[in-house]
């Protein structure tokens, strides 16, 4: 498969879906593909008509098992795009919502992938784990944001036994939201997208930013007291005013993302 055939972007209205597409090589990332999702999320962050982003696998066996260890032994090391693995694990500025449906096996950058996402679905036989210990290295950014989203013990097991384990302990560390079957993995995740549409844009977007950046702060105190582009943006929108004036009109809110 070529490059240009790596990743699959598809847009319905106000969602956009990422495909990983080299289910060959169980969705591993090679430099064009990571270019190629750092090229489709830049798009997603950019554009004003897309408000939620969903990103999953082809086939049936993988999500993504992280980089493309053949192409990587032939390079010597990795050649990422300044956002991080797959376009997405260092994109901190991103305030769009983004939701895994994991297809299958989210292992090493796959499962950072996964981290980098607010949201994520799983099917029942995905295996998820960051094995990078076991071949002699370390899983990089996708330990930050483990030791971030898990309770510090279960972090460092996953982390230092490089141990693989079931959709069902994901969901039950809070990795993941969901585990449903493969056949009504992209109806339940669509159907989770259109259910976030239900909001306003600029409240997703400020309610994104003010959950991360707030748990970044020095303490509860200097989140409450912090700046939030997002948050004041919001307040100042057309939208804030059509929200309350649908609730009191009892009518659904005609959202227009100003």
């Amino acid at each position: 498969m070529s490059g240009t055939e790596a990743i699959r972007v598809e847009c319905d209205g106000p969602i956009m879906t990422v495909t990983m597409d080299r289910p060959e090589v169980l969705n591993a990332l090679d430099p064009a593909a990571h270019g190629q999702m750092a090229r489709a999320f830049d798009r997603y962050a950019a554009d004003d008509d897309l408000h939620v982003a969903i990103l999953t696998g082809a086939g049936e066996k993988s999500f993504c098992v992280g980089s493309d260890l053949k192409v990587r032994s032939e390079m010597g090391g990795d050649d990422m795009p300044a956002t991080g693995f797959g376009g997405l694990a260092e994109r901190f500025d991103l305030m769009k919502p983004v939701i895994a449906a994991v297809n299958g096996h989210a292992i090493g950058g796959g499962l950072e992938i996964v981290l980098a996402c607010d949201l994520a679905v799983a099917v029942p036989g995905a295996k998820f784990g960051l094995p990078e210990v076991k071949v002699g290295l370390a899983a990089s950014g996708g330990l930050h944001r483990l030791a971030r989203q898990l309770p510090m013990k279960h972090a460092m097991d996953i982390a230092l036994s490089g141990r693989l384990f079931s959709a069902e302990t994901a969901r039950d560390y809070g990795l993941i939201n969901q585990v449903v079957d493969a056949d009504v993995l992209m109806d339940t995740v669509r159907g989770l997208a259109n259910e976030l549409l239900e909001g306003a844009p600029m409240a997703l977007r400020a309610t994104k930013q003010m959950m991360l950046e707030g748990l970044g702060a020095a303490s509860l105190q200097a989140a409450f007291n912090a700046q939030y582009a997002e948050y004041d943006a919001m307040l100042k929108s057309a939208d804030a005013v059509e929200g309350s004036a649908a609730f009191l009109e009892n009518r659904k809110p005609v959202w227009k993302n100003r």
